[in-house]
């Protein structure tokens, strides 16, 4: 299995790998990483590519009794708030619709927070037409890439493509379904989480994410 250093050095060989595959595009590229830890992967590739970089803010729904569970995820783009749903987890826990639009509701709130925080008066980039490269430090169940995929579908991007340094192969296989394509540097048989892949595996703090942000402009 590959291992990276942190989420910095994995943002440059993501943008290693990257860089040939998106010599030829004739849309301009926009690069949008889902907060916290893949805005510092993606801040990287930004920068090595010359492409705008923006936030895109993902929460997960977790279960009421056990929210590190997914029943689903939120993303949005500008004014549009996508929600993608889990149904086997939500079939198996029960779960009514009364208790999945509270817990929507407390995440939406947390979401425009986090927005605000992390942008500030950044001007959100505008996705229509372009090339989005949406990266994040790794995939393991892809709830939350589901959502800023379909977030960003709805903005009416011309290509959508994942990037990722580390994933589970089952989800990477799945996800490919649902976008132009997929690049993940490494998908181990013996998957268990993101985490592994890196020897610095710390949370990204806020103020980490307005410095990554802050390195790269948000227009070309």
């Amino acid at each position: 299995m590959r291992r990276f250093a942190d989420r910095r050095d994995a943002g440059r060989a993501l943008s290693e790998v990257l860089r040939p595959y998106l010599a030829e595009l004739p849309a301009p590229v926009v690069v949008l990483g889902l907060p916290r830890g893949g805005v510092v992967v993606a801040a990287e590739i930004a920068a090595a590519l010359g492409a705008p970089l923006d936030v895109l803010v993902v929460r997960k729904l977790g279960l009421p009794w056990q929210p590190e569970l997914a029943m689903g995820a939120i993303a949005a783009v500008g004014d549009v708030v996508e929600t993608v749903r889990t149904p086997a987890v939500l079939a198996a826990a029960r779960v009514g619709e009364t208790s999945f639009a509270e817990v929507r509701a407390e995440e939406l709130a947390e979401l425009r927070r986090r927005e605000l925080a992390y942008r500030g008066n950044r001007p959100t980039l505008s996705v229509q037409g372009r090339f989005v490269l949406l990266v994040d430090d790794g995939l393991a169940t892809g709830s939350t890439m589901r959502a800023a995929v379909a977030a960003v579908r709805r903005q009416e991007a011309a290509r959508i493509v994942v990037a990722v340094p580390v994933g589970s192969p089952t989800t990477c296989a799945s996800l490919a379904e649902d976008v132009d394509d997929v690049v993940c540097l490494s998908t181990p048989h013996d998957f268990r989480a993101v985490g592994q892949a890196y020897a610095d595996f710390a949370p990204t703090s806020d103020d980490e994410v307005r410095e990554a942000l802050a390195r790269v402009p948000s227009t070309t």
